[in-house]
């Protein structure tokens, strides 16, 4: 379509170059970019967010060749989209809610490619957009309890399996007490909610690119909570034997225990690719 048609396919739309909506909105949704980088510095289980958008241009960029051969046709709606979007995002920045902000910036992603080029282009890019949502922190609220229990499950499973081969341990809430008196915390870096939210991306990402069927991604998707569980289980488990050994100074403060989180998470995406191997092998697509 040449650039006299597209421009007819906008039926009433004010007529506003691409580049200059896509400015615009760059400067509107600044605060919250801000907010986001902000989150993503200080909060351990939301590092990856800085790789978000990253892998949804390359999502992108992968399908540029088919992008190219859907016809450009901006559909007005896409205006009432970003509208809207911009009204959620007021609600955010005046309530001081990073979640908000991040999904209004998603919002409006989607509703300028429905503007600037059309309902085919929004449903081809759909899952990079979607993507985006990875970005986007979990509301406090949300979260909060689910650490809470993540971490009373791993103290309370590592306990019994310490139990069970016979090394002494108590537990007392998050709390593993050795016999000698020491203590050992169950922090929330070792509850597994962040091998949880970042393994998450990384599981729709193999599950939208290596399956076809909505069951089996969602099986590999879901694989994703024992796998994460499992390693900081391992973690918690493999520090109380260290401590129990060589003291819990080392044990806990030593360079091998500030690189267990990175290794749990190199563990947690071999184990999730090789659940999607074993998926492939035990149940082949026909």
């Amino acid at each position: 379509m040449g650039e006299s048609e597209a421009s007819g396919a906008w039926r009433g739309t004010p007529s506003v170059p691409p580049w200059a909506l896509l400015a615009l909105l760059g400067v509107v949704f600044a605060p919250a970019l801000v907010a986001l980088a902000s989150v993503w510095e200080t909060v351990d289980y939301y590092s990856h967010g800085y790789l978000i958008p990253v892998v949804a241009a390359w999502a992108a960029w992968r399908d540029r060749e088919a992008l190219t051969e859907l016809p450009v046709a901006p559909d007005r709606r896409g205006l009432a989209f970003i509208l809207a979007a911009l009204a959620v995002y007021g609600v955010g920045l005046l309530a001081g809610l990073v979640e908000v902000q991040g999904v209004a910036l998603v919002a409006a992603v989607a509703g300028a490619v429905l503007l600037l080029r059309g309902a085919q282009w929004l449903r081809a890019l759909r899952f990079p957009i979607a993507f985006l949502l990875f970005m986007v922190p979990v509301p406090d609220a949300w979260i909060g309890p689910v650490i809470l229990q993540l971490r009373l499950f791993v103290t309370t499973v590592a306990a019994a399996i310490l139990q069970s081969v016979g090394l002494l341990v108590a537990r007392e809430g998050n709390v593993l007490t050795l016999p000698g008196g020491e203590a050992l915390f169950v922090a929330d870096a070792c509850s597994g909610v962040t091998s949880l939210v970042t393994l998450a991306p990384l599981a729709v990402l193999l599950a939208y690119y290596s399956e076809r069927t909505l069951g089996r991604r969602l099986l590999l998707v879901s694989s994703v909570v024992p796998i994460a569980l499992a390693g900081n289980l391992l973690r918690v488990i493999v520090t109380v034997v260290a401590a129990h050994f060589v003291g819990v100074g080392v044990a806990t403060e030593s360079v091998l225990h500030d690189s267990a989180g990175l290794l749990t998470y190199v563990l947690g995406c071999l184990a999730l690719v090789g659940v999607g191997g074993l998926l492939r092998r035990l149940a082949p697509e026909r």
